[in-house]
């Protein structure tokens, strides 16, 4: 009888630890925790493709959370993040949708960030989503027509290519081509090392010119800066010459001197050619009488 109850205490013992095992892996991969040890953030993507309730949510690739729950919005996910409470989230901290591992599975990074005000929790705060391989893919297969398209495209331009490139006349002509060029390159160099020495004469040539129009400039120096000043003055001298001449001329032309006065003055000028035809009709008189008979003088001295 006493070695049947020590078996059922066993049997109780055995069962109570398996349920409570089992509560724990249960607790563990569900997330399921009695203590109060989280702090509860949301975050806003625009997509979250293929996360669910449960992912992990991981700090600078260590797990420190899961998701616990998430609400479609009109155009954005609302995800709330249960995080444990050692972890310190800054300002600056960054939040993004990446993939797990190669099969597929969905997690939350979380970057901390290093700003030194810390991060409010009761906000909202937006998420980016990392493309994985099945975004890649959905990605190559929006663009699968195109893709096709172009491969075409490149292999009709490579079959254009080859045949250009395997014409023996284009063939022909390319070698022609560089052996021309061979040939020039050949006779350049021959020409070069033929007029070597003319070649380094004129470069000496040229540097003693240089240095002689230096020291000619070193020497005259004070000449042409005489001669710079004197043209200088001559400059001023004819610009008051100029002046003087434009300001005779305008006061000739408004008769406010006396050149203006008599080349402008119509009663003057009447007289002159009055004067000068009595001139003309004396000057003809004396010429008459020249001719004639001479010249009759009646004049009364006394």
């Amino acid at each position: 009888m006493k070695d049947q109850r020590k078996t059922e205490i066993k049997v109780g013992l055995t069962v109570l630890a398996a349920i409570i095992i089992f509560l724990w892996i249960f607790g563990w991969a569900k997330n399921i925790s009695i203590r109060s040890t989280e702090n509860i953030i949301k975050v806003s993507f625009r997509n979250v493709a293929g996360l669910e309730i449960g992912d992990p949510v991981t700090v600078n690739g260590f797990r420190k959370g899961y998701v616990n729950d998430m609400k479609v919005l009109t155009n954005e996910v609302i995800v709330e993040i249960a995080l444990d409470n050692d972890v310190i989230l800054k300002e600056d901290a960054t939040f993004s949708v990446s993939m797990l591992d190669l099969m597929g599975g969905k997690k939350i990074e979380i970057y901390p960030g290093e700003s030194s005000v810390a991060l409010n929790l009761k906000e909202i705060h937006h998420g980016v989503f990392l493309s994985d391989i099945p975004a890649v893919m959905s990605l190559l297969g929006s663009v699968q027509d195109d893709l096709v398209t172009v491969l075409k495209d490149i292999k009709i331009t490579l079959s254009s290519v080859n045949q250009y490139l395997t014409d023996e006349k284009l063939s022909n002509d390319l070698k022609q081509s560089l052996k021309n060029f061979n040939s020039l390159t050949a006779e350049i160099n021959d020409l070069l090392k033929q007029n070597k020495e003319n070649m380094k004469l004129l470069t000496n040539n040229v540097i003693s010119l240089t240095e002689n129009t230096n020291r000619l400039i070193e020497t005259n120096e004070q000449n042409v800066s005489d001669l710079l000043k004197h043209m200088n003055e001559v400059v001023e001298k004819s610009n008051k010459l100029l002046t003087n001449v434009n300001q005779l001329s305008d006061e000739t032309l408004q008769k406010q001197n006396n050149l203006g006065k008599i080349l402008y003055d119509e009663e003057l000028i009447k007289n002159i050619k009055t004067s000068l035809k009595q001139i003309n009709e004396l000057t003809s008189i004396l010429i008459e009488q020249l001719k004639g008979k001479g010249i009759n003088v009646d004049a009364n001295i006394f």
